[in-house]
């Protein structure tokens, strides 16, 4: 007998007579008492209709309260992946580096400062030198800050009378007893306070000057404006900038001890943005007490507190202040707090938990540990993280921390975990060092580091040091202004596949039931992964 078929042109009416669309909803998902604790490896994202080119997706997220990046990228606090280096070339790509705080408060707020001079609108408080300077003052700003493009006043400061501009090209072949009267350019192309930045550009522009300084009616300087960031903003147009000051945003890490306030004193004279406190169990009085004494006395100073797996230790850190979360408990690779401790959560499951309480408070969520591909970061999105937070994925990138060597014919870089002993170890050896004394600026004042890594864990006192991470080496990736540019296409691609055109609408979509999920199986996983071949090589991108 002849099988009768439907008409094919009713095919999408069809659907709707089905009683349940296929997979599950996220909240189906992460049943936990059906399904115990799930790592992203566990389950998948089912797709989406496709009428929208990748390059339309818009990967834009809240990362604390107030600060939105324009790609969840953030690196993490760990001194061998996040210093000055990585920190400039996160901010420039859209997201964030987190300067670690295993180092001397004065080291730190020297990578602070650096981040917030490499990319400027109107600079406010630029270097200034009188004409009774000389060379030698020129280059060591040069040695120290990267720069020697500096305007001259007849005091030596802000708001003094605009004599003269040294540059580059002034000071070359020049006795560095020189004074800077004798080298200084007097011819000057000025604009005047009250223009706006776009004006001021275009006379930048215009006069193919390195500098134009911004003088009052009187002749007093006041500003200056930067040809170099003029060019930065042109080849990256996704850069995280404070909207005020039009600076690259600055994050570091700081632990919860006494000593720590002193530190974060410094950072935020250095120009911090954003303060994340560093520990691995943050549900803690230390760090409710911390946050409290940050937000009343930096109140304009963005606070990320954790990191918390539970939704009762979120409700700790928002009661007292946090501006975002932290999440992720022994599920870095290079930690093995879940293993030596027996505590943690797997962390699919904590990002879920944690997110779908916070985000009610509007306190967003960082996704901390088990990055390890582009699937990652956008499952992490779709159960409410703000942002994805990196360790071993940047490691051995050319901006991390540390030299390249060869281990068993292979190029790379060292990595380790803050709970590892080499990392304790480290920051015990660590000192503040003295410094040459300078203007230009110099530190305020020296003091001895407490160990970061330690504090991390509440360990400095204890006479034994019980070790909650590893050491080893992750394979030389390359610059990260290749790599991370290939995690923000690939999670435009990812998008694209399930249908949605921004983060915002990928996650009302899965809290509203329309983005679905599906469980994978031990042999589902083996089946999505490179199978059958005898060899095989892994390029991800090019």
């Amino acid at each position: 007998m002849p099988q009768t078929y439907l008409d094919p042109k009713t095919a999408l009416e069809h659907l709707k007579s089905y009683s349940r669309s296929d997979g599950l909803s996220v909240s189906e998902l992460m049943d936990s008492k059906v399904q115990g604790g799930l790592t992203y490896n566990d389950f998948l994202l089912l797709p989406g209709k496709i009428d929208f080119p990748a390059s339309d997706v818009v990967t834009e997220s809240r990362i604390t309260r107030n600060v939105v990046l324009k790609t969840p990228f953030i690196s993490s606090p760990m001194d061998t992946v996040t210093e000055s280096e990585m920190a400039i070339a996160m901010a420039l790509l859209g997201g964030l580096g987190v300067i670690h705080h295993n180092q001397s408060p004065e080291a730190q707020a020297a990578m602070v400062r650096a981040v917030k001079r490499h990319e400027n609108g109107f600079i406010s408080d630029p270097v200034v030198l009188s004409p009774t300077h000389i060379v030698e003052d020129v280059l060591d700003i040069k040695a120290r800050l990267g720069f020697c493009g500096i305007p001259i006043t007849d005091n030596g400061a802000v708001g003094g009378k605009l004599v003269g501009i040294v540059t580059a090209r002034d000071i070359q072949f020049r006795d560095p007893s020189t004074p800077l009267s004798e080298v200084m350019t007097t011819d000057l192309v000025t604009a005047q306070q009250g223009i706006t930045l776009s004006e001021a550009n275009d006379i930048l522009r215009d006069s193919k000057k390195g500098k134009l300084p911004i003088v009052n009616s009187s002749g007093q300087f006041i500003s200056l404006l930067a040809r170099s960031d003029l060019l930065k903003n042109q080849s990256y147009p996704l850069a995280s900038k404070n909207p005020q000051s039009k600076q690259l945003y600055a994050a570091a890490a700081v632990g919860t001890r006494p000593s720590d306030r002193d530190r974060l004193t410094l950072l935020v004279e250095a120009g911090l943005d954003i303060v994340v406190l560093d520990s691995s169990q943050g549900n803690s009085i230390y760090q409710i007490e911390m946050v409290q004494w940050i937000k009343a006395t930096y109140p304009k100073l963005e606070v990320i507190a954790g990191n918390v797996v539970t939704r009762e230790q979120a409700a700790s850190l928002i009661a007292a202040g946090a501006d975002g979360l932290r999440v992720g408990m022994g599920s870095g690779s290079i930690c093995i707090t879940q293993e030596v401790m027996a505590v943690g959560r797997p962390q699919a499951t904590a990002v879920y938990a944690v997110s779908e309480f916070s985000n009610k408070f509007g306190v967003p969520v960082i996704a901390d540990g088990g990055i390890g591909n582009v699937g990652h970061i956008v499952k992490a999105i779709a159960l409410g993280a703000g942002a994805v937070m990196m360790g071993g994925l940047l490691a051995g990138t050319e901006e991390a921390p540390g030299e390249y060597f060869y281990h068993e014919g292979k190029r790379v870089k060292a990595y380790r975990g803050m709970g590892s002993l080499e990392a304790m170890e480290q920051g015990q050896a660590a000192k503040s060092s003295n410094q040459k004394s300078s203007k230009y600026p110099a530190p305020k004042k020296a003091s001895t580091v407490e160990n970061a890594a330690t504090s991390r864990y509440f360990s400095e006192s204890s006479a034994v040091k019980v070790a909650q991470g590893v050491s080893g080496d992750v394979q030389d990736k390359g610059s990260v202004k290749a790599f991370l540019p290939y995690l923000y296409v690939g999670v435009q691609h990812s998008l694209q596949d399930v249908g949605v055109r921004s983060i915002a609408a990928f996650q009302k979509g899965v809290q509203e039931g329309a983005v679905r999920f599906e469980l994978r199986t031990a042999s589902a996983q083996i089946e999505g992964g490179v199978h059958g071949l005898n060899s095989y090589t892994k390029r991800l991108f090019a």
